[in-house]
């Protein structure tokens, strides 16, 4: 039954239209991004207090009594990433909430896990140390917070950061090998490893240079094959760029450092990548690759008997020489099994003189189980994403840019690590970010935090700034 014209007519007047609703208010305040530093608060509180938690359950299950040094650690800890809660609070309030609490919650658990192998061996304690080495690191994680007032002022000194890598790769030659690798320094007791301050001097030039020619990375040169989409820039735009990394890689191989060797070349194939939006860098990338990992695992001694250990993991135990430190490794992760052994009660000591370094990732899995080591490597993801959340963020390609090449750096270090601890690939012999012993590694992790939380400040503050702008545009002038 067709209603009256009139009942329509009626029914049309009451609904309501959205094209003829007021438009919105130009005077109204642009919407602010949330500072949430007291989520950022309660979050590192949470941290310090499973440290501290964890520091109290290996005493308990190694000597039946809480260690008399737990107060002083708890205090210890507390206040550093309370001093460092407050420079991100003063110079930095619209940062990532996330970044800081995970920081100090992975550096409050390597303190753990290094001060629980300690006790397995009293005469070369580390964990001391350590959380020098972490207060160090702290230290600049507020100078760089506090000084550093715009991330985009470091692409100034794009060439004086490369000149300082190269100088920083090349001093290990001239000093003694350790455990068959040139890539410590070591002065009158004094040591520390160069490469890992260089990585980071290494992925600020690199945004530098690929923020200043991606246009002529993408847009120009000649392709390699008729009908791939892969186009080669020109010697002139791209030769600078890999010379440097050639001559970082060619030093790394003389000092037998193939970790970070890795290393670099990852990173200079994702910056590539992300700078020219070319997939056919990322084949490239993976075929170089399998080439040098190929030619220097059969040419180079010292990397072709990990590359042994890695494809005969057990061949030692059938020859009658006991396990060797991979199958040992092996073993702690199948006696963690699901929940782990509980803190104190493993044996990953047994894994050799690189139980606090190279495989402190094994005691966390023989003690932890799969799900502490799940929850160890969400950590970490979480840390990378939040990364690349704050370069996608800016507008800038030079914040882009170094804001991905920092969180994979990170990225690609869990995964050489994790994957080495757990027979996946070769041993490299790179430190677990912020979980092993290395005062250089802890200190350059906590500089790619701080780098981190500075950009994703300036990324959050413009977000607000062009809100406001924009509502300032239809503003009509007194």
């Amino acid at each position: 039954m067709t209603k009256p014209a009139t009942t329509v007519a009626a029914e049309y007047e009451e609904s309501p239209k959205p094209w003829l609703s007021e438009p919105a208010d130009p005077f109204a305040p642009a919407p602010r991004v949330p500072r949430r530093r007291g989520i950022e608060l309660a979050l590192i509180v949470v941290a310090v207090l499973l440290s501290v938690y964890g520091y109290c359950d290996v005493g308990l299950a190694k000597n039946g009594t809480v260690p008399p040094g737990a107060a002083g650690y708890g205090a210890g800890l507390g206040v550093l990433a309370l001093l460092a809660h407050l420079a991100v609070r003063g110079r930095a309030p619209c940062a990532d909430p996330l970044l800081l609490p995970i920081g100090v919650l992975l550096n409050g658990l390597g303190l753990v896990l290094i001060y629980r192998l300690d006790l397995e061996t009293p005469r070369h304690l580390a964990a001391p140390a350590q959380l020098v080495w972490s207060t160090v690191g702290v230290a600049l994680f507020i100078v760089v917070v506090v000084l550093l007032r715009d991330h985009r002022v470091l692409q100034r000194y794009a060439y004086v950061c490369v000149a300082a890598a190269l100088v920083l790769l090349t001093l290990p030659i001239f000093f003694p090998a350790v455990n068959g690798a040139r890539i410590w320094i070591r002065i009158a007791g004094f040591s520390f490893q160069p490469g890992e301050f260089a990585k980071v001097l290494l992925a600020v030039f690199f945004a530098a240079y690929l923020a200043a020619n991606r246009g002529a990375l993408a847009y120009t040169g000649r392709r390699i094959w008729r009908f791939s989409r892969l186009q080669l820039p020109t010697g002139r735009v791209l030769g600078p760029i890999v010379a440097i990394w050639l001559i970082s890689v060619g030093v790394l191989v003389l000092e037998r450092d193939l970790g970070t060797s890795l290393l670099f070349f990852g990173l200079f194939v994702v910056l590539l990548y992300v700078a020219t939006g070319r997939t056919g860098w990322i084949a490239v990338g993976l075929l170089l690759a399998a080439l040098g990992a190929f030619a220097v695992g059969t040419l180079e001694p010292h990397v072709h008997s990990r590359v042994e250990d890695w494809l005969h993991p057990f061949a030692t135990i059938e020859a009658g020489q006991g396990p060797n430190q991979l199958s040992q490794s092996l073993f702690a992760f199948a006696a963690g099994g699901v929940l782990g052994t509980g803190l104190g009660h493993g044996h990953s000591i047994l894994i050799g003189f690189a139980a606090k370094s190279d495989f402190i990732l094994a005691t966390a899995g023989e003690e932890l189980g799969l799900a502490g080591l799940s929850a160890i490597v969400i950590l970490y993801a979480l840390l990378v994403e939040r990364g690349y959340r704050a370069g996608l963020s800016l507008r800038d390609p030079f914040g882009r840019l170094l804001a991905v090449g920092l969180a994979s750096i990170v990225a690609l270090q869990v995964f050489v690590i994790a994957g080495g601890v757990s027979g996946l690939i070769p041993l490299t012999g790179m430190a677990m970010p912020f979980l092993a012993q290395g005062g250089s590694s802890v200190v350059t992790n906590w500089i790619i935090v701080a780098l981190l939380i500075r950009i994703s400040d300036s990324a959050r503050r413009r977000h607000t700034e062009s809100g406001e702008r924009e509502k300032d545009h239809g503003r009509p002038t007194p």
